[in-house]
């Protein structure tokens, strides 16, 4: 633990709450004295009627929120852009982009009227250029970037912050199993990928605006 506990009286919003990821973020910033409000399957974050309600609670019983982390998300390889389907460009559009539309929908409006708050985003490192059979997945993440960009540059002068992260391969059991041949060790721990978006989320990042950051371990 550190010597210092950054988050103490903070209320935080962790999406995809229950995977790997978000349990290793709600952990860190519980460490850090943090009260954490995690949504996940109950909550379906493709529905906003949903999501609004959701927000709307965590506001009436914390009065706040100050920090927003999008970790719901995932990754599916697929065909050629050719032979894509409506269904899995939507899937994924849905899983990575939408979930952001709507959680930010609902948010930012209790941040802007508590005059402060900081989103963290969850992109991919992949999705800085395209690649073969990836073509919906980096197009969705990297969709992630360009609204992580754009909403930076539409809140940071209100004390806003919006920034992401772009992180490599994950040292997960579901990757260890899918890879049994790959060195999870060139991977990006879960604590190490968590600590930085702690630090996005933390005072000491309160420079930083619409930042894409690489998080890219060995790999």
């Amino acid at each position: 633990m550190r010597g210092s506990v950054r988050f103490t009286n903070q209320v935080i919003v962790v999406t995809g709450a229950a995977g790997n990821l978000g349990r290793a973020v709600s952990s860190a910033f519980e460490r850090e004295g943090a009260a954490v409000v995690g949504f996940d399957v109950e909550t379906n974050l493709l529905d906003q009627a949903v999501v609004a309600k959701a927000i709307d609670k965590v506001v009436q019983e914390r009065k706040k929120i100050d920090v927003l982390c999008n970790i719901a998300g995932g990754f599916r390889m697929g065909k050629p852009v050719h032979e894509t389907s409506d269904a899995d460009w939507n899937f994924l559009f849905d899983l990575n982009v939408r979930t952001v539309l709507h959680t930010a929908r609902a948010t930012v409006p209790h941040m802007l009227k508590h005059g402060s708050g900081k989103i963290i985003n969850v992109g991919a490192f992949a999705a800085q250029r395209g690649a073969a059979l990836m073509g919906a997945y980096t197009a969705s993440k990297s969709a992630v970037i360009r609204l992580t960009e754009a909403m930076a540059a539409e809140l940071r002068e209100k004390n806003i912050s919006v920034n992401c992260v772009l992180p490599t391969i994950l040292d997960t059991p579901q990757n260890r199993a899918d890879m049994p041949k790959a060195d999870p060790k060139r991977w990006v721990a879960l604590e190490d990928l968590a600590s930085t978006i702690l630090f996005l989320a933390s005072e000491d990042a309160r420079a930083i605006h619409g930042a894409a950051l690489p998080v890219a371990g060995l790999s």
